[in-house]
């Protein structure tokens, strides 16, 4: 995750943290201080959330080190100011693993819990709002963790109940139905939060039902689209009638061929040094134009902003690694010369024409290199 710093590792796992988290310590330990109770005061605040986010790091954790006993690796977990992600870099293979994957963060959750019981700790002694502010550290700390592992068990994507709800599902019916059903109960539960958020005036519950119903439809709609490309080949959706740039081409020229035809982006030849084949973007050949003008050259401004794919690899792993990239495009390349060119475009109007043509699968999911955020 972009402006993320990385802070240690934990069994192999790199921990990073984003720059807005460091913000909120601050204007934690800032409002703490000037609350009446000094410097200290706003230290313990600041300190109580540092702890807090320490138990999501180990909620997160649960997720990736269950997710390793299956053979999934995790590529990192980043700290985020509303919690943690662990980004698994593949969906477990069976529904049963992700069950168990699922539901690894909150025991963690659960057995914080127990470890403070056991020691004596108890919850605050009062319910209200004041109390539970100025109740001890521990007290609150258990406090936190038994809300983490219900939150976090609601039956709603993206939270860990919305994955438990879908990996039960999908024992009896195909991923993707499985997953739509999961993010209809997950929307629903959206609107709940929200008619409630604004009866009540909870702006909170509100935020909360914005995310669940984002975060449901966007679960729903990824693995609608991987069901509906499902042994659908890079070549199948690839561009063959397109125009290549020389290395020594000026941009002047590369403007002519943007203009001359709807084509946006273009592979670039003629550096034989280049370890990955190379593309101009018509984002890359903007900032070009400004900082060189017309006359300046293309091989200055081509990058390998997207790893060239293969002609006959899978079309759902090729998307995710262009996602992943941030790239519009990436070269499709057969026995190491370039044969085509795949965009999110032609991708799109892949989909829209099986649609048309009923061929969006059977609503299985194989299991690729992807990215999932628990």
């Amino acid at each position: 995750m972009s402006w993320s710093w990385k802070i240690g590792r934990i069994a192999g796992i790199p921990i990073y943290v984003h720059w807005t988290f460091v913000i909120l310590i601050a204007w934690l330990v800032a409002a703490g201080a000037s609350a009446g109770g000094g410097l200290p005061a706003g230290l313990r605040q600041g300190g109580f959330v540092l702890a807090l986010f320490g138990c999501v790091v180990l909620h997160e954790l649960g997720h990736a080190l269950m997710a390793r006993r299956f053979g999934v690796p995790t590529a990192d977990i980043t700290l985020l100011p509303i919690g943690g992600v662990a980004r698994l870099q593949r969906l477990p293979e069976k529904p049963g693993q992700e069950l168990m994957v699922a539901l690894a963060g909150p025991a963690v959750n659960v057995v914080i819990v127990a470890v403070l019981w056991l020691v004596g700790v108890r919850f605050p002694a009062g319910d209200e709002s004041a109390e539970v502010l100025h109740a001890g550290f521990w007290s609150k700390i258990l406090l936190v963790n038994v809300f983490l592992a219900a939150f976090n068990m609601l039956p709603a994507f993206p939270m860990d109940g919305g994955r438990v709800l879908r990996a039960l599902l999908a024992m009896k019916l195909p991923y993707a139905k499985a997953t739509r059903a999961a993010a209809t109960v997950g929307q629903m539960m959206a609107i709940a939060f929200g008619l409630f958020g604004l009866s009540s005036g909870a702006p909170l519950l509100l935020f909360i039902a914005l995310f669940v119903w984002i975060g449901a439809e966007a679960e729903a709609l990824q693995v609608a689209e991987r069901a509906a490309l499902k042994g659908v080949l890079v070549r199948d959706a690839m561009l063959t009638d397109f125009q290549s740039l020389r290395d020594d081409d000026t941009l002047g020229q590369a403007v002519g061929v943007l203009l001359s035809g709807t084509q946006q982006d273009f592979p670039v030849e003629g550096n034989e040094a280049d370890d990955e084949p190379r593309v101009l973007t018509r984002a890359n050949l903007m900032a070009g134009l400004a900082a060189r003008g017309p006359d300046g050259s293309v091989g200055e401004f081509a990058s390998a902003s997207a790893p060239a794919v293969e002609a006959d690899g899978p079309l759902v792993a090729a998307v995710n690694a262009l996602r992943e990239r941030g790239a519009s495009c990436a070269p499709v390349v057969r026995d190491g010369r370039v044969v085509g060119l795949l965009t999110l475009e032609n991708v799109a109007e892949l989909l829209m024409v099986r649609e048309a043509l009923g061929k969006v699968g059977d609503g299985s999911v194989a299991p690729v290199a992807e990215e999932r955020v628990y």
